[in-house]
């Protein structure tokens, strides 16, 4: 079969350095596409040379068998071709109906229709199963529910190609399973999807072909039977990565770090209570909503809480960030880009912001202190970047969360909250970010985890807290640590077992 969209030997260079060198990639009707690779492999670049985004430093595109350059992504949409972002792109004081419809707004006599546009969009948004009024301003929706509103834009027109960049990061099990019965529908039509995902479970339950990027350069592409994700892994990082989850440490004996007791946060979160050890991986589980971010949130001081916090024995209360952190607990966002980096800043700025004291003379900043505090973070974390007056927003994903973690750990925290620490990062990441949890751990540090992956929570934590509706429906200890034990507290379903499991009877 003739292919519909094809990349021959494209290079694109910034500056000097060069990121993507000499990739060919071929996109055939009706077919799944994916590509993998670590962070900093050329994936995203690649995307957003196929889309219009990106001029290619060398080498060609072809449409239907024709050369084609797009000078922009107009271009490339005028004939079928649309991104769906990683990043949310969307207008905050815009509804979801003005957004989907930016910029290609339906008219009648000279006027934008309002009421097509709703009703298009309400359409559109039960494809996806998003629950979501066509009215609503988009500041008003949480993360993932913005994300199903950029699909929906992408949708709104018949396409030739959909390029999806890591669409699933943000989505609960029940969007993303929505999301591939569009993806499988739209296969049916014969449209061409690229994927990009560091979920590998999920390339190989929808891709047809996985091409492997490494370090900006072709590894192979290759049919998906046959092709299993511990084999992908190893195909992208150059290594085995059958051992990706280190061993557990041994808890500290000194007994609890931090109690809560009947924690409450207005509108999310009620009557919660928990203890954490020292030297603890304690986990947090559940669906997206249940109120796992927003309890944290409101214990250290980012929203409206109420309850006792007992650290080390004595009552606090927090009334920011900047408190707690001063108390020695550190909350790392799930939302790195808008609350945990300043993106327009740059590598140094962000990462001595948090501690900033520590590099003051007086009035003025130390400089050469902080420089000398970003090499070090660079050689620790392992932060991944072409120069060092880059911008926060000109790293990858997972670059971006390490900078975020070197941030934090400045501080010297005794407690280290982590919100969804690998979302959206590659395998080879996820592997450095478990091992150093796992040192923190070690080191006598306490560290909770709030995560979707359960995968991730059984592979780290020594026990896991589920949460529903606001509410820690039970625990699971390290013995009886499972996807299932997991997923009947956090969804409710077979009460009789989620109760059991509740109280220790798994």
């Amino acid at each position: 079969m003739d292919s519909v969209l094809r990349a021959e030997t494209i290079s694109r260079s910034f500056g000097p350095v060069e990121v993507l060198s000499g990739v060919s990639l071929d996109l055939k009707p009706g077919e799944v596409h994916a590509v993998i690779g670590e962070n900093g492999a050329g994936k995203s670049t690649l995307m957003r040379i196929l889309s219009g985004h990106l001029p290619p430093t060398k080498g060609r595109l072809f449409f239907d068998g024709k050369s084609v350059q797009f000078a922009n992504p107009v271009e490339a949409e005028a004939l079928g071709i649309v991104l769906v972002h990683q990043e949310i792109l969307l207008a905050e004081d815009l509804t979801v109906a003005q957004n989907i419809f930016l910029g290609r707004e339906i008219t009648r006599a000279g006027f934008v229709d309002d009421r097509a546009m709703r009703d298009r969009t309400r359409i559109l948004l039960r494809r996806l199963a998003a629950g979501i009024a066509p009215d609503t301003p988009v500041r008003q929706l949480s993360i993932a529910k913005r994300q199903l509103v950029q699909i929906a834009r992408a949708l709104r027109a018949t396409n030739r190609v959909v390029v999806f960049d890591e669409p699933t990061a943000v989505l609960t099990p029940v969007e993303a399973e929505s999301l591939f019965a569009i993806i499988r529908s739209l296969k049916a039509q014969g449209v061409a999807i690229l994927y990009i995902s560091h979920r590998l479970s999920e390339v190989k339950a929808i891709a047809d072909r996985v091409t492997v990027l490494r370090d900006g350069r072709l590894v192979t592409t290759r049919d998906i039977e046959g092709l299993e994700p511990l084999e992908m892994a190893r195909l992208m990082v150059g290594r085995d990565m059958s051992k990706l989850y280190p061993e557990k440490p041994v808890i500290s004996s000194d007994g609890d770090i931090l109690r809560v007791e009947n924690f409450a946060v207005p509108g999310f979160v009620e009557n919660v209570s928990f203890t954490l050890k020292r030297g603890e991986i304690l986990g947090f589980g559940g669906l997206i909503g249940a109120g796992r971010t927003e309890l944290f949130e409101g214990m250290v001081g980012l929203r409206t809480g109420d309850g006792r916090i007992i650290l080390d024995d004595k009552p606090v209360r927090f009334r920011d960030a900047g408190e707690a952190m001063a108390s020695g607990i550190v909350y790392l966002s799930e939302d790195r880009k808008g609350k945990g980096l300043l993106l327009k800043q740059n590598l140094r700025v962000n990462l001595t912001l948090a501690a900033l004291d520590k590099f003051t003379r007086g009035m003025l900043i130390d400089v050469p202190s902080e420089d000398k505090a970003l090499d070090t973070a660079i050689r620790a974390f392992d932060i991944r970047a072409r120069q060092r007056d880059l911008l926060a927003g000109q790293l990858s994903g997972g670059n971006q969360q390490k900078l975020l973690l070197a941030k934090m750990m400045l501080a010297d925290p005794r407690i280290v909250i982590i919100d969804e620490p690998t979302r959206g990062v590659d395998i080879g990441t996820k592997e450095q970010i478990y091992r150093f949890i796992t040192t923190l751990a070690e080191q006598g540090r306490s560290v909770v985890v709030i995560s979707s992956e359960m995968q991730e929570l059984i592979g780290l934590c020594h026990r896991v807290l589920v949460m529903r509706n606001g509410r820690i429906a039970g625990e699971v200890s390290e013995r009886d640590l499972s996807e299932d034990s997991i997923v009947f507290l956090a969804t409710g379903v077979h009460e009789d077992k989620a109760a059991q499991i509740a109280a220790g009877h798994a």
